[in-house]
């Protein structure tokens, strides 16, 4: 049986003046199934097609924090104790940072961890051509 689904597109913008963005990850919630989880991907080269000055350790580390708030690691803090529910609305509350959240979506699916790879394939890895 398939269940709701919200998803949201992480986005790094480098330099936020210039509203230029590229997507390097995703956040699944499925209330339903009792489900929070991130896919990140960090293109480099495209990062550094943006912005050359950018610091890729620094995104990285960024990225990985809201990683770290869904899989509730103790790395992410208070943050990481909030329910499910609570943690995705943080992370997909509106910021101007370098890494940003992307509207919220909806869908429905029967596993949130498959969906959530295929949201990455979809919506953030390189086209293979």
């Amino acid at each position: 049986m398939r269940q709701t689904f919200e998803y949201a597109v992480l986005r790094v913008v480098p330099r936020v003046e210039r509203g230029e963005c590229l997507n390097a990850g995703v956040l699944v919630y499925c209330r339903q199934l009792d489900y929070l989880g991130a896919r990140l991907h960090l293109d480099v080269d495209r990062l550094r097609a943006l912005d050359p000055t950018a610091d890729p350790a620094a995104i990285g580390a960024a990225l990985q924090a809201a990683g770290d708030v869904c899989a509730a690691e103790p790395a992410a803090g208070a943050a990481g104790r909030e329910v499910l529910g609570s943690r995705f609305r943080w992370l997909t509350a509106p910021r101007s940072t370098v890494v940003q959240p992307g509207p919220v979506h909806t869908g429905l699916t029967a596993d949130p961890d498959a969906e959530a790879d295929r949201l990455l394939r979809l919506l953030v890895l390189p086209v293979e051509g």
